[in-house]
Protein backbone atom coordinates (compact mmCIF):
# COMPACT_ATOMS: atom_id res chain seq x y z
CA UNK A 1 0.00 0.00 0.00
CA UNK A 2 1.62 3.77 -0.97
CA UNK A 3 2.06 6.38 1.73
CA UNK A 4 -0.37 9.03 2.23
CA UNK A 5 0.37 12.24 2.56
CA UNK A 6 -1.86 14.89 3.64
CA UNK A 7 -0.89 18.24 2.58
CA UNK A 8 -1.52 21.89 3.11
CA UNK A 9 -3.86 21.69 6.02
CA UNK A 10 -3.99 23.41 9.42
CA UNK A 11 -3.16 20.43 12.04
CA UNK A 12 -4.64 20.63 15.26
CA UNK A 13 -2.44 17.41 16.95
CA UNK A 14 -5.36 17.12 19.89
CA UNK A 15 -3.96 19.23 22.44
CA UNK A 16 -3.00 22.49 20.27
CA UNK A 17 -2.41 23.50 16.28
CA UNK A 18 0.81 22.50 15.21
CA UNK A 19 3.37 24.81 12.74
CA UNK A 20 3.34 21.96 10.18
CA UNK A 21 1.42 21.15 7.28
CA UNK A 22 1.46 17.65 6.25
CA UNK A 23 0.97 14.42 7.46
CA UNK A 24 2.10 10.74 6.21
CA UNK A 25 -0.11 7.88 6.87
CA UNK A 26 1.35 4.11 6.14
CA UNK A 27 -1.76 1.46 6.65
CA UNK A 28 -3.52 1.95 9.49
CA UNK A 29 -0.66 4.19 11.73
CA UNK A 30 0.96 8.14 10.91
CA UNK A 31 4.27 7.62 10.39
CA UNK A 32 5.13 11.02 10.04
CA UNK A 33 4.02 14.67 10.59
CA UNK A 34 6.12 17.47 9.48
CA UNK A 35 8.85 17.26 7.21
CA UNK A 36 8.45 17.42 3.22
CA UNK A 37 6.20 14.58 1.05
CA UNK A 38 7.99 11.21 0.61
CA UNK A 39 8.25 10.17 -2.77
CA UNK A 40 5.39 8.13 -4.11
CA UNK A 41 3.00 9.35 -1.88
CA UNK A 42 -0.85 9.30 -2.88
CA UNK A 43 -1.43 13.28 -1.91
CA UNK A 44 -4.87 14.57 -0.33
CA UNK A 45 -4.97 18.18 -0.61
CA UNK A 46 -5.32 19.87 2.72
CA UNK A 47 -5.45 23.49 1.26
CA UNK A 48 -8.16 25.82 3.37
CA UNK A 49 -8.73 22.92 5.94
CA UNK A 50 -8.13 21.55 9.12
CA UNK A 51 -6.88 18.05 10.01
CA UNK A 52 -8.25 16.83 13.63
CA UNK A 53 -7.90 13.51 15.13
CA UNK A 54 -10.98 11.39 14.92
CA UNK A 55 -13.48 12.26 17.79
CA UNK A 56 -14.42 10.20 20.39
CA UNK A 57 -18.00 10.79 21.94
CA UNK A 58 -17.23 9.44 26.06
CA UNK A 59 -20.64 8.47 26.19
CA UNK A 60 -22.78 6.70 23.92
CA UNK A 61 -25.20 3.67 23.81
CA UNK A 62 -25.25 1.77 20.83
CA UNK A 63 -27.84 0.67 18.51
CA UNK A 64 -27.84 -1.97 14.99
CA UNK A 65 -26.30 0.68 12.28
CA UNK A 66 -25.33 3.64 15.12
CA UNK A 67 -21.32 3.35 14.30
CA UNK A 68 -21.71 3.79 11.03
CA UNK A 69 -23.38 7.03 11.72
CA UNK A 70 -20.84 8.01 13.87
CA UNK A 71 -18.25 7.44 11.44
CA UNK A 72 -20.31 9.99 9.03
CA UNK A 73 -19.23 12.36 11.15
CA UNK A 74 -15.87 11.92 12.14
CA UNK A 75 -16.50 10.12 15.46
CA UNK A 76 -13.77 7.46 14.87
CA UNK A 77 -14.69 6.42 18.55
CA UNK A 78 -17.64 5.61 20.95
CA UNK A 79 -17.50 4.94 24.33
CA UNK A 80 -20.49 2.71 25.54
CA UNK A 81 -21.80 3.25 28.85
CA UNK A 82 -24.33 0.50 29.09
CA UNK A 83 -24.92 -1.70 25.72
CA UNK A 84 -23.32 -4.98 24.64
CA UNK A 85 -20.19 -4.02 22.57
CA UNK A 86 -17.78 -5.72 24.87
CA UNK A 87 -14.62 -7.59 24.03
CA UNK A 88 -17.15 -10.91 23.34
CA UNK A 89 -18.83 -9.28 20.96
CA UNK A 90 -17.11 -6.67 19.47
CA UNK A 91 -14.84 -8.32 16.92
CA UNK A 92 -16.22 -7.38 13.90
CA UNK A 93 -16.27 -3.94 15.27
CA UNK A 94 -12.35 -4.13 15.95
CA UNK A 95 -11.60 -4.83 12.18
CA UNK A 96 -14.21 -2.71 10.04
CA UNK A 97 -13.34 0.50 9.26
CA UNK A 98 -16.83 1.69 7.91
CA UNK A 99 -17.64 1.99 11.46
CA UNK A 100 -16.63 3.46 14.51
CA UNK A 101 -14.87 1.86 16.90
CA UNK A 102 -15.82 0.94 20.32
CA UNK A 103 -15.59 0.53 23.71
CA UNK A 104 -18.02 -0.71 26.65
CA UNK A 105 -18.69 -1.29 29.86
CA UNK A 106 -21.10 -3.68 29.34
CA UNK A 107 -24.14 -3.46 31.88
CA UNK A 108 -23.79 -0.89 34.75
CA UNK A 109 -23.79 -2.15 38.31
CA UNK A 110 -27.77 -1.15 39.30
CA UNK A 111 -30.32 -2.47 42.14
CA UNK A 112 -33.21 -4.05 40.24
CA UNK A 113 -35.48 -2.16 39.36
CA UNK A 114 -33.07 0.97 39.47
CA UNK A 115 -32.29 3.51 36.62
CA UNK A 116 -32.56 3.27 33.55
CA UNK A 117 -35.35 1.10 33.83
CA UNK A 118 -37.33 3.78 34.19
CA UNK A 119 -36.63 5.12 31.15
CA UNK A 120 -38.12 2.46 29.15
CA UNK A 121 -42.30 2.77 28.06
CA UNK A 122 -44.15 -0.14 29.52
CA UNK A 123 -44.26 -2.89 27.16
CA UNK A 124 -41.58 -1.63 24.99
CA UNK A 125 -38.69 -4.27 23.53
CA UNK A 126 -35.81 -3.02 21.61
CA UNK A 127 -36.12 -4.01 17.88
CA UNK A 128 -32.99 -5.49 17.00
CA UNK A 129 -31.70 -8.79 17.74
CA UNK A 130 -29.25 -9.34 20.61
CA UNK A 131 -25.75 -10.33 20.17
CA UNK A 132 -25.13 -14.42 20.34
CA UNK A 133 -23.56 -13.64 23.73
CA UNK A 134 -26.07 -12.54 26.42
CA UNK A 135 -24.95 -9.52 28.38
CA UNK A 136 -24.27 -10.00 31.97
CA UNK A 137 -26.82 -8.11 34.61
CA UNK A 138 -25.00 -7.05 37.61
CA UNK A 139 -28.41 -5.97 39.64
CA UNK A 140 -27.30 -5.66 42.77
CA UNK A 141 -28.63 -4.47 46.26
CA UNK A 142 -25.64 -5.87 48.86
CA UNK A 143 -21.92 -4.40 48.87
CA UNK A 144 -21.05 -8.40 48.82
CA UNK A 145 -23.27 -8.59 45.16
CA UNK A 146 -21.90 -5.55 43.90
CA UNK A 147 -17.88 -6.69 44.78
CA UNK A 148 -19.18 -10.07 43.49
CA UNK A 149 -20.01 -8.73 39.88
CA UNK A 150 -16.96 -7.07 38.96
CA UNK A 151 -14.32 -9.78 38.15
CA UNK A 152 -17.69 -11.06 36.01
CA UNK A 153 -18.12 -8.39 33.96
CA UNK A 154 -13.90 -7.63 33.74
CA UNK A 155 -13.93 -11.77 32.74
CA UNK A 156 -16.65 -11.36 30.26
CA UNK A 157 -15.05 -7.99 28.38
CA UNK A 158 -15.97 -4.80 30.15
CA UNK A 159 -13.57 -1.77 29.50
CA UNK A 160 -14.53 0.11 32.54
CA UNK A 161 -16.92 -0.73 35.52
CA UNK A 162 -19.99 1.63 35.84
CA UNK A 163 -22.44 2.32 38.66
CA UNK A 164 -25.69 4.14 38.71
CA UNK A 165 -26.43 6.45 41.26
CA UNK A 166 -29.48 7.58 40.55
CA UNK A 167 -32.89 8.31 42.63
CA UNK A 168 -34.68 8.82 39.96
CA UNK A 169 -35.75 12.96 41.06
CA UNK A 170 -33.92 14.28 37.26
CA UNK A 171 -35.89 11.84 35.40
CA UNK A 172 -39.58 12.00 36.84
CA UNK A 173 -39.13 9.16 38.65
CA UNK A 174 -38.33 10.09 42.77
CA UNK A 175 -37.84 7.07 44.68
CA UNK A 176 -35.98 4.82 42.57
CA UNK A 177 -34.92 2.16 43.87
CA UNK A 178 -30.33 2.92 44.35
CA UNK A 179 -26.60 1.54 45.40
CA UNK A 180 -26.36 2.95 49.04
CA UNK A 181 -23.29 4.32 49.96
CA UNK A 182 -21.76 1.31 51.30
CA UNK A 183 -23.08 -1.00 48.06
CA UNK A 184 -20.79 1.76 45.62
CA UNK A 185 -17.68 2.01 48.03
CA UNK A 186 -17.52 -2.39 47.87
CA UNK A 187 -17.76 -2.52 44.25
CA UNK A 188 -15.20 0.73 43.50
CA UNK A 189 -12.94 -1.03 46.25
CA UNK A 190 -13.06 -4.23 44.02
CA UNK A 191 -12.57 -2.72 41.13
CA UNK A 192 -9.28 -1.45 42.11
CA UNK A 193 -8.43 -4.46 43.10
CA UNK A 194 -8.20 -5.23 39.39
CA UNK A 195 -6.54 -1.93 37.54
CA UNK A 196 -9.92 -1.28 36.14
CA UNK A 197 -11.46 2.59 35.55
CA UNK A 198 -14.97 3.22 37.13
CA UNK A 199 -17.37 5.58 36.25
CA UNK A 200 -20.39 7.02 37.48
CA UNK A 201 -24.08 7.74 36.47
CA UNK A 202 -24.75 11.20 38.77
CA UNK A 203 -27.08 13.90 37.58
CA UNK A 204 -27.49 15.23 40.98
CA UNK A 205 -25.33 16.98 44.07
CA UNK A 206 -25.91 14.21 45.97
CA UNK A 207 -25.18 11.18 43.42
CA UNK A 208 -21.87 13.05 42.77
CA UNK A 209 -20.45 13.42 46.26
CA UNK A 210 -21.09 9.58 46.60
CA UNK A 211 -19.10 9.30 43.37
CA UNK A 212 -16.37 11.35 44.85
CA UNK A 213 -16.42 9.26 48.08
CA UNK A 214 -16.09 5.75 46.89
CA UNK A 215 -13.59 7.03 45.16
CA UNK A 216 -14.95 6.90 41.11
CA UNK A 217 -12.14 7.66 38.28
CA UNK A 218 -15.01 9.78 36.89
CA UNK A 219 -18.80 11.16 36.17
CA UNK A 220 -20.36 10.73 33.20
CA UNK A 221 -23.25 13.52 33.40
CA UNK A 222 -22.93 16.68 35.27
CA UNK A 223 -25.27 17.04 38.25
CA UNK A 224 -28.58 19.64 37.32
CA UNK A 225 -30.59 19.36 40.06
CA UNK A 226 -29.43 22.77 41.38
CA UNK A 227 -26.14 25.17 40.89
CA UNK A 228 -22.57 24.38 41.88
CA UNK A 229 -21.12 25.05 44.77
CA UNK A 230 -17.20 26.04 45.38
CA UNK A 231 -17.39 23.12 47.99
CA UNK A 232 -18.20 20.25 45.06
CA UNK A 233 -16.44 21.64 42.62
CA UNK A 234 -13.27 21.40 45.22
CA UNK A 235 -14.19 17.91 45.97
CA UNK A 236 -14.00 16.46 42.39
CA UNK A 237 -10.98 18.29 41.94
CA UNK A 238 -9.03 17.16 44.98
CA UNK A 239 -10.56 13.49 43.98
CA UNK A 240 -8.54 13.66 40.65
CA UNK A 241 -12.12 12.71 38.68
CA UNK A 242 -12.89 13.37 34.94
CA UNK A 243 -16.66 14.92 34.25
CA UNK A 244 -18.52 14.00 30.88
CA UNK A 245 -20.81 16.22 31.18
CA UNK A 246 -23.11 15.62 28.21
CA UNK A 247 -24.53 18.78 28.21
CA UNK A 248 -27.03 18.12 25.28
CA UNK A 249 -28.20 15.71 27.05
CA UNK A 250 -29.43 17.87 30.22
CA UNK A 251 -30.45 20.24 27.21
CA UNK A 252 -32.63 17.15 26.15
CA UNK A 253 -34.20 16.50 29.87
CA UNK A 254 -35.20 20.16 29.87
CA UNK A 255 -37.16 19.53 27.15
CA UNK A 256 -34.92 21.25 24.17
CA UNK A 257 -34.65 19.53 20.94
CA UNK A 258 -31.83 19.47 18.15
CA UNK A 259 -33.87 20.87 15.91
CA UNK A 260 -31.92 23.57 14.82
CA UNK A 261 -28.80 20.94 14.76
CA UNK A 262 -31.18 19.01 12.63
CA UNK A 263 -31.90 21.51 10.33
CA UNK A 264 -28.33 22.06 9.64
CA UNK A 265 -27.63 20.63 6.08
CA UNK A 266 -24.58 19.45 7.13
CA UNK A 267 -26.50 17.39 9.88
CA UNK A 268 -29.71 16.06 7.57
CA UNK A 269 -27.58 14.92 4.15
CA UNK A 270 -26.51 12.46 6.86
CA UNK A 271 -29.77 11.26 8.88
CA UNK A 272 -32.38 9.19 8.19
CA UNK A 273 -35.90 9.71 8.87
CA UNK A 274 -35.98 7.95 12.18
CA UNK A 275 -32.94 9.36 13.03
CA UNK A 276 -33.66 13.14 12.23
CA UNK A 277 -37.05 12.60 14.06
CA UNK A 278 -34.99 11.54 17.16
CA UNK A 279 -33.14 14.54 17.00
CA UNK A 280 -36.00 16.90 16.65
CA UNK A 281 -37.41 15.67 20.03
CA UNK A 282 -36.87 15.74 23.64
CA UNK A 283 -36.52 13.73 26.79
CA UNK A 284 -38.52 16.52 28.26
CA UNK A 285 -38.16 15.13 32.01
CA UNK A 286 -36.64 17.84 33.92
CA UNK A 287 -38.26 20.97 32.41
CA UNK A 288 -37.21 23.01 35.72
CA UNK A 289 -33.81 22.79 35.18
CA UNK A 290 -32.05 25.49 33.91
CA UNK A 291 -28.73 25.40 31.00
CA UNK A 292 -27.04 28.85 32.51
CA UNK A 293 -26.57 26.70 36.17
CA UNK A 294 -24.87 23.56 34.21
CA UNK A 295 -22.71 26.39 32.01
CA UNK A 296 -21.68 27.63 34.97
CA UNK A 297 -20.86 24.26 36.54
CA UNK A 298 -18.83 22.96 33.63
CA UNK A 299 -16.46 26.47 33.13
CA UNK A 300 -16.22 25.95 37.19
CA UNK A 301 -15.08 22.71 36.77
CA UNK A 302 -12.65 23.81 33.55
CA UNK A 303 -10.99 26.51 35.68
CA UNK A 304 -10.46 24.60 38.82
CA UNK A 305 -8.64 21.84 36.45
CA UNK A 306 -10.84 19.03 36.23
CA UNK A 307 -11.04 17.10 33.45
CA UNK A 308 -13.87 17.98 31.14
CA UNK A 309 -14.77 15.49 28.28
CA UNK A 310 -17.28 15.18 25.21
CA UNK A 311 -19.82 12.78 25.20
CA UNK A 312 -23.52 13.15 24.89
CA UNK A 313 -25.63 9.84 26.08
CA UNK A 314 -26.69 9.26 22.80
CA UNK A 315 -28.47 6.37 22.42
CA UNK A 316 -31.38 4.38 19.92
CA UNK A 317 -33.50 6.03 17.35
CA UNK A 318 -36.99 6.67 19.37
CA UNK A 319 -38.40 9.54 20.18
CA UNK A 320 -38.68 9.11 24.24
CA UNK A 321 -34.83 9.15 23.88
CA UNK A 322 -34.92 12.30 21.77
CA UNK A 323 -32.49 15.58 21.01
CA UNK A 324 -29.51 13.22 20.20
CA UNK A 325 -28.16 11.41 17.56
CA UNK A 326 -25.22 9.41 17.40
CA UNK A 327 -21.84 11.40 15.30
CA UNK A 328 -24.20 14.72 15.20
CA UNK A 329 -24.48 14.97 18.75
CA UNK A 330 -21.15 15.27 19.73
CA UNK A 331 -20.47 17.93 17.31
CA UNK A 332 -23.06 19.60 19.22
CA UNK A 333 -21.59 18.86 22.59
CA UNK A 334 -18.75 20.92 21.38
CA UNK A 335 -20.97 23.98 20.16
CA UNK A 336 -22.57 23.75 23.64
CA UNK A 337 -18.80 23.62 25.42
CA UNK A 338 -17.96 26.73 23.81
CA UNK A 339 -21.42 28.07 24.58
CA UNK A 340 -20.08 27.35 28.07
CA UNK A 341 -17.20 29.34 28.11
CA UNK A 342 -14.86 27.02 26.80
CA UNK A 343 -12.36 28.25 24.02
CA UNK A 344 -12.33 26.16 20.52
CA UNK A 345 -9.07 24.28 21.30
CA UNK A 346 -10.23 23.69 24.90
CA UNK A 347 -13.57 21.76 23.26
CA UNK A 348 -11.76 19.72 21.06
CA UNK A 349 -9.12 18.41 23.39
CA UNK A 350 -12.46 17.51 25.15
CA UNK A 351 -13.15 15.16 22.20
CA UNK A 352 -10.06 13.88 21.44
CA UNK A 353 -6.62 13.91 23.72
CA UNK A 354 -7.87 14.58 27.02
CA UNK A 355 -10.78 11.66 26.78
CA UNK A 356 -8.04 9.56 25.61
CA UNK A 357 -5.58 10.28 28.46
CA UNK A 358 -8.59 9.54 30.81
CA UNK A 359 -10.26 6.30 29.07
CA UNK A 360 -6.47 4.76 28.38
CA UNK A 361 -6.48 4.81 24.67
CA UNK A 362 -2.77 5.57 24.06
CA UNK A 363 -3.19 4.91 20.57
CA UNK A 364 -5.59 7.61 19.54
CA UNK A 365 -6.75 11.03 20.29
CA UNK A 366 -4.01 12.92 18.83
CA UNK A 367 -2.05 13.02 15.37
CA UNK A 368 1.39 12.03 16.46
CA UNK A 369 3.79 9.06 14.81
CA UNK A 370 2.70 5.76 15.70
CA UNK A 371 -0.62 6.41 16.67
CA UNK A 372 -3.43 5.09 14.61
CA UNK A 373 -4.41 7.14 11.50
CA UNK A 374 -7.99 8.11 12.70
CA UNK A 375 -8.71 11.52 11.18
CA UNK A 376 -10.88 14.13 10.27
CA UNK A 377 -10.32 16.79 7.89
CA UNK A 378 -12.95 19.57 7.76
CA UNK A 379 -12.99 22.72 5.50
CA UNK A 380 -12.08 25.98 7.64
CA UNK A 381 -10.53 26.48 11.10
CA UNK A 382 -12.48 24.89 14.14
CA UNK A 383 -9.83 26.01 16.52
CA UNK A 384 -11.41 29.32 15.96
CA UNK A 385 -14.90 28.49 14.92
CA UNK A 386 -16.13 25.40 16.54
CA UNK A 387 -19.08 25.12 13.91
CA UNK A 388 -16.54 24.11 11.51
CA UNK A 389 -16.17 20.54 13.06
CA UNK A 390 -19.73 19.70 10.91
CA UNK A 391 -17.71 20.94 7.30
CA UNK A 392 -16.69 17.32 6.53
CA UNK A 393 -13.96 17.12 3.62
CA UNK A 394 -12.54 13.34 4.52
CA UNK A 395 -12.47 10.59 7.28
CA UNK A 396 -10.36 7.84 8.24
CA UNK A 397 -10.34 4.85 10.21
CA UNK A 398 -6.99 3.09 10.28
CA UNK A 399 -6.07 5.10 7.39
CA UNK A 400 -8.91 3.65 5.95
CA UNK A 401 -10.50 6.82 3.96
CA UNK A 402 -14.62 6.11 4.28
CA UNK A 403 -16.22 6.75 0.98
CA UNK A 404 -18.18 9.47 0.56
Amino acid sequence: MALTAITGARVFDGEKALGVQTVVIDGARIVRVGGEVPDGCVTVDGSGATLLPGLIDAHVHSFPGSLALALRFGVTTELEMQGMNTRENRGAVTEDDTVADVRSAGFGITPPGGHPSELMPEGYRPNFDLPPVKPLMPFSTTPEEAAAYVPQLLARGSDFIKFMIDDGSVEGHPGLPMLDQATVNAGVAEAKKYGALTVAHALTVEATRMAVEAGIDGVVHVFMDQPHTAEIIELIKDAGMFVVPCISLNASLMGITGSELADDPRVASRLDSKWDETLRSSFDRYPQGKLDDVYDTVRALDAAGVDVLAGTDVSVPETFFGGLAHGASLHHELQYLVAAGFTPERALRAATATTARRFNLGDRGRIAEGLRADLLLVDGDPTATIGDTLNTRAIWRRGTRLAS
